[in-house]
């Protein structure tokens, strides 16, 4: 059920939905008056929702701060949450907009910071296809010369709730002890400590996939931006979210 409220939530973040039901409403309606309501609310609210400024201002409240493995500390495992690749429609995944996540985590494994990784995602589909993300990934992760022996994948979870559950089932399978690092985008960050928390799963957060490092202004941040609109969804989304898992789960 949960499952597929975040799907609904997730279609009703689209702004640019809300916008065009806004200026409809405006269209064909027949009093004046509320016709240029409607008209003017449709562009504030579009102005405000492309706005590059006020995005970057939430982003940088909103994520989780870069951080550093101390030196000389390893960890078992690395726990990489999916959604960084996608499926192709023919039985294959590319890399998304995400895939800091897969950089990241390789990158922790190489450098000895961690001795294995666990990959979890399936297919986060209403309607899923045969793709299972974490499965496409240990194909990527040994072309990448990753031993099979140092990977762990959980191809069956379709949100951050279900990846707590069953990576927690899995480390406890192959006896692999805490503390964990948690590698997600930041925006993701501070939801996903949470659901791991309340599982009981001790992770420390390792965020990456940064909207930005830096709050800053600049004259181009007050002109719209198509790119915000979809930004601002994401978090609407993550705070809902958030919201939700909190008190009512």
């Amino acid at each position: 059920m949960f499952f597929i409220f975040s799907k609904v939530l997730s279609f009703l973040m689209n702004l640019l939905l809300w916008v065009f039901a806004i200026l409809l409403i405006a269209l064909f309606s027949k009093n004046v008056k509320r016709k240029r309501k409607f008209l003017l609310a449709g562009i504030i609210v579009l102005y405000i929702f492309s706005n590059s400024l006020l995005l970057n201002l939430v982003s940088w409240c909103w994520d989780i701060r870069e951080t550093a493995v101390p030196v000389g500390k390893k960890y078992t495992c690395a726990i990489v949450l999916g959604g960084f690749s996608s499926d192709d429609g023919d039985g294959g995944g590319f890399f998304n907009s995400a895939a800091d996540r897969f950089i990241q985590g390789v990158r922790l494994q190489k450098t000895g910071k961690v001795s294995h990784l666990l990959i979890t995602g399936g297919n986060g589909l209403l309607r899923p296809s045969g793709f299972r993300e974490a499965d496409w990934v240990r194909e990527q992760l040994r072309e990448m010369q990753v031993a099979d022996s140092c990977v762990l994948s959980e191809p069956k979870s379709r949100n951050t709730i279900e990846n707590a559950a069953f990576s927690k089932e899995l480390l406890q399978q192959h006896k692999l002890k805490g503390p964990y690092l948690l590698v997600t985008s930041a925006f993701h960050m501070r939801r996903s400590l949470m659901i791991f928390k309340k599982q009981g799963v001790d992770v420390v957060a390792y965020p990456c996939n940064f909207s930005s490092r830096r709050f800053s202004v600049s004259a181009d941040d007050f002109l719209p931006n198509a790119g915000a609109l979809a930004g601002w969804g994401t978090y609407i989304k993550e705070a809902i979210g958030y919201v939700v898992t909190r008190y009512f789960k």
